[in-house]
């Protein structure tokens, strides 16, 4: 059960003692306190946890400061939308929005290889508006030959070229703990220029303990991707490890399915399980078309396979996408058949604006046919 206050009712009001004074005399009942802020209000829940059935909804509700109570009978307690549940969707960070109304392109680097062409991809976002990439300093390989990223000595200067073209938010996948605290400490130490947005990948989909690790810090951002080889379940399941830990402010990206049924692509494009994951959870979700598609094959029509798989995942009501660019893909340490051109940027994002506005025209067309229904 979850007791959602009014918004003006925080900590140190007499209406939460007083709430919570009333909940200690509820047999096998503990209490969690979770804040959710936003830009303007700061909304405060508290998570009932424990024999919660014989509790009367309606004695609660009459409490002074209590805006409502949401009964909770689904897996995914925190970050699921249960029944009749308004709560709001989303979070706001180092001023970008990311809900299940938004959308924001995160298209940059796979693997963070030279400073140059670091540089040529920020300045070609600023120039197309963009504030947002994705910069892989930690780079997990199947082989354990391969390249495996820069690591901490790349994130001073990429932080900083960050800064220097107005990019707010950069997509870095972790896959240690340790990662965590270098990230910390570089953005510290260059004044934070800019923001990180903590990426889990497929491989680590399932490594609880960093999940824990991950979700008990508040201050980044999360991006969780389905886990290669299971379930969508399981998928929910391990975001909300991190909300059960404390970090409520997590995406949830879908980046295909590893199965030979997906050939010839790299991945079984799993994109239309976006108006799923929205409908069982209020998690923003972001789609990866590259690492679905895994090449540039062109349709007979002229369009990329990657745009094709975008515009499916943006249709369907996408919130994010993460998408590979490089200045040069023949030299990139990682994943350069699949990375689109810089000049092929403007392109993409006017594609992509095709595809959102396609998309507010289906939600406009259902919002009239259902009024029309009610009439």
């Amino acid at each position: 059960m979850i007791i959602i206050l009014k918004p003006h009712i925080g900590r140190n009001s007499p209406e939460f003692q007083q709430i919570l004074d009333v909940l200690r005399n509820k047999r096998n009942i503990t209490t969690r306190i979770h804040e959710e802020i936003g830009s303007q209000q700061t909304l405060t829940e508290i998570y009932l946890i424990g024999d919660t059935a014989l509790l009367d909804r309606n004695e609660i509700e009459s409490l002074p400061g209590v805006e409502r109570v949401v009964r909770v009978s689904e897996e995914y307690r925190i970050l699921g939308r249960h029944h009749d549940d308004r709560r709001p969707t989303g979070f706001d960070y180092n001023g970008v929005r990311f809900s299940q109304d938004s959308l924001n392109v995160f298209a940059g680097l796979c693997a963070v290889d030279t400073p140059e062409h670091v540089e040529r991809m920020m300045q070609a976002l600023r120039d197309n508006g963009q504030v947002c990439t994705r910069m892989g300093a930690y780079k997990p390989r199947t082989n354990p030959y391969a390249f495996q990223g820069h690591g901490r000595e790349c994130l001073p200067w990429v932080f900083e070229l960050a800064g220097k073209y107005g990019i707010k938010v950069i997509a870095m996948e972790i896959t240690h703990d340790s990662h965590l605290d270098e990230i910390r400490e570089a953005l510290q130490r260059t004044g934070n220029p800019t923001g990180v947005m903590l990426q889990i990948g497929t491989r680590n989909t399932q490594n609880f303990e960093l999940l824990k690790i991950v979700g008990r810090q508040r201050e980044l951002p999360v991006l969780l991707k389905r886990g290669f080889g299971i379930t969508l379940e399981e998928s929910l399941n391990a975001a909300e490890y991190l909300a059960s830990a404390g970090n409520r402010n997590v995406v949830f990206g879908l980046r295909g399915m590893k199965t030979n049924m997906g050939d010839p692509h790299r991945n079984f494009v799993d994109f239309a399980h976006v108006p799923v994951v929205k409908r069982l959870t209020r998690m923003p979700v972001c789609v990866d078309p590259s690492h679905s598609v895994g090449s540039r094959d062109r349709a007979p029509d002229g369009l990329l396979d990657i745009q094709h798989v975008t515009a499916q995942g943006i249709i369907a009501g996408a919130n994010m996408v993460l998408v590979d660019f490089h200045p040069a893909p023949q030299k990139a340490l990682v994943d350069g058949p699949q990375a689109l051109l810089l000049d092929e940027l403007p392109l993409f994002l006017e594609d992509v604006a095709i595809a959102r506005e396609a998309y507010d025209k289906r939600q406009t067309l259902a919002r009239n046919f259902a009024a029309r229904e009610k009439k």
